[in-house]
């Protein structure tokens, strides 16, 4: 079981945490109404992060294109018809959150967490603008799309790249380095 201790500690985190979301946070997956977290209302942050995902891809795609349009506060739409509204689930924080869990629980020093928690967030949040550019351009001509990158190959991708980070940490960061002298080749 040790040569395998980290990794089911990663996926015992990764699905507690997710379990632990999807039992307490509840929202319209459409992105109508409020986000709540034991009925407290807590869409401040998501509402905020739309926004700012939704302005970030609509100028993105701008560099690129000049067929998009960004209806305030989260909808973008192309001359072509496609659309697509950003909406609370599109923010990453879920994600930002099952990270938390993952390095708290995750073997290390914590002063090297204190920096790696924040890399982490910071490689979520570039991921997140990343796939959801994907999805916006791939949906400009291709609608019928955004299903298969949006639910399921995007999706995975993102918690591939989670576990990628993860593996870094366990096996780069985490573990500590063997001086040279306590080698009994270099004795």
């Amino acid at each position: 079981m040790e040569p395998y201790r980290d990794v089911v500690v990663f996926m015992l985190c990764l699905l507690g945490a997710h379990f632990f979301w999807k039992l307490t946070v509840t929202a319209d997956e459409h992105g109508g109404g409020p986000v709540l977290w034991f009925s407290m209302n807590i869409s401040l942050p998501f509402d905020y992060m739309a926004r700012h995902v939704a302005k970030t891809v609509y100028w993105l795609a701008g560099l690129t294109r000049d067929t998009l349009q960004y209806y305030p506060p989260d909808v973008l739409r192309f001359d072509s018809g496609s659309s697509e509204r950003i909406v609370w689930g599109c923010t990453a924080l879920k994600q930002s959150f099952i990270w938390l869990v993952i390095m708290l629980f995750a073997r290390g020093q914590w002063l090297r967490k204190l920096w790696f928690i924040p890399f982490g967030w910071i490689c979520i949040y570039l991921f997140n603008i990343l796939r959801i550019y994907i999805i916006t351009l791939v949906i400009e001509h291709h609608p019928e799309m955004f299903g298969i990158l949006h639910n399921h190959i995007l999706k995975y991708l993102f918690y591939g790249m989670m576990f990628l980070l993860w593996v870094w940490w366990t096996e780069r960061i985490a573990k500590p380095k063997a001086s040279k002298t306590s080698d009994p080749a270099n004795a």
